[in-house]
C-alpha cells in the first residue's frame, strides 16, 4: 500500500461512524456508478419498508441471526 493510501486510510479511520459510512459509500458508488432510477427505487422501498413496520405487518429478525446466515452462505 502506497504512504497516501495509508495516510488516507489512517485519516479515515479516525472520522465518526457516519462520516466513514458516507466516506465508504461515496468511494463505491466512483467504481460502480448507479444504474439510472436505482436509487429512487430504493428510496421507494425504504418507504415501503418502514411503512410495513409502523403498521406492524413487518416479519423481522434478530440481527443476530440474519449475521449468522450470512457467514454460513459466505464460509461455503
Amino acid at each position: 500500500m502506497s504512504a497516501t493510501i495509508e495516510q488516507l486510510t489512517h485519516e479515515a479511520l479516525t472520522l465518526p461512524e457516519t462520516e466513514r459510512a458516507r466516506l465508504a459509500q461515496t468511494l463505491l458508488q466512483s467504481l460502480e456508478p448507479a444504474e439510472e432510477g436505482v436509487e429512487q427505487a430504493w428510496a421507494i422501498e425504504v418507504v415501503r419498508r418502514l411503512e410495513r413496520v409502523r403498521e406492524g405487518t413487518a416479519q423481522g429478525r434478530p440481527a443476530e441471526e440474519v449475521f449468522r446466515d450470512i457467514r454460513a452462505r459466505h464460509q461455503r
